[in-house]
């Protein structure tokens, strides 16, 4: 990676982060503004960027499926690494559902907006697919890993059956924008001029909103209270998952910029979201925001260096 690219690409990227964090620590907007930020983000903004970015992109090449193919199973391989891992560390359920979840987990408003930056506007279409194949495994997955290991205090316990985690999946504004992209691709639905306009500007917005809430969500403290536990977990989610999503997508003919989005998809620091769910049902909520503070973080310097070793920018 060149110094240009860093500067140009991952720096940007940082900086907003920063400032999100900068904001949220210096109380310039009060605290009870950020959650419907959040929202305004994840289900106006979102959407935006995601349903066009999926619509429009050209899914007849050859990339899509080793891109989908090599994060999917590099998520797989993990949780399949946590649950072997689990009888030796002798973890407790709460601590368990943390660790796996920031195993498996990614912040697509870090990872879009760095693959776009370093592979340009033709790697919307495969980070967005990757993002469709990711976004239903990881949830579902730690949303029933929480279900069976998670314990809430008192008698508040949430809906933990088949029926209420689909329910959950399939209200995802994220996961249900990459499915009517995917549907309109498909059918090959004409573009509305005014429509494609509306949502440019809407997703113009989404990624900087993106990575000020990521900045606002970082929560450093908790790094410390199991630092052994966080920093093994985070350093495995930001150096060995991304190696796992490059070494497949190119076993499986993966083009430079299928490896490039894969690599950057396997970078991507565990998502905020992990710690809300945490919190709701029963996982150890501080040390998963320890650990999505210490991949954010990790990500901005371990990503630049992969991508340099394998030659992909």
């Amino acid at each position: 990676m060149t110094p240009d690219t860093f500067i140009n690409g991952i720096m940007p990227v940082f900086l907003m982060i920063a400032l999100g964090y900068g904001l949220k620590k210096s109380g310039f907007l009060p605290l009870h503004v950020w959650n419907p930020i959040e929202r305004l983000a994840v289900y106006v903004f979102y959407p935006g960027f995601l349903i066009p970015a999926i619509w429009h992109a050209d899914l007849s090449g050859l990339s899509a499926g080793p891109v989908s193919i090599g994060v999917t199973a590099a998520m797989i391989l993990s949780a399949l690494l946590g649950f072997a891992l689990k009888p030796f560390l002798k973890l407790n359920g709460p601590t368990f559902t943390s660790v796996f979840q920031g195993l498996i987990r990614f912040n697509s408003f870090v990872f879009l907006p760095i693959a776009t930056a370093i592979f340009g506007d033709e790697a919307l279409g495969l980070a967005a697919i990757a993002m469709s194949a990711l976004i239903p495994l990881s949830n579902m997955a730690s949303i029933m890993v929480l279900a069976r290991w998670g314990e809430l205090e008192g008698e508040n316990q949430p809906d933990r059956s088949f029926k209420a985690i689909m329910l959950r999946l399939f209200t995802n504004p994220i996961f249900l924008s990459c499915l009517i992209g995917l549907f309109l691709n498909a059918t090959h639905a004409p573009s509305v001029p005014f429509i494609d306009k509306d949502l440019k500007m809407l997703g113009d917005a989404a990624i900087p909103t993106g990575l000020i809430l990521a900045g606002a969500g970082l929560s450093f403290g908790y790094i410390f209270k199991s630092p052994g536990l966080v920093v093994a977990t985070s350093l495995f989610k930001v150096m060995v998952v991304p190696i796992l999503s490059w070494g497949i997508c190119r076993a499986l003919g993966g083009d430079t910029l299928a490896q490039g989005v894969a690599l950057c998809c396997g970078a991507a620091p565990c998502a905020a979201v992990a710690y809300v769910q945490a919190r709701h049902m029963g996982g150890d909520a501080a040390l998963m925001a320890g650990i999505v503070a210490l991949t954010t973080s990790l990500s901005l310097i371990t990503l630049p260096i992969l991508l340099w070793l394998f030659h992909l920018a």
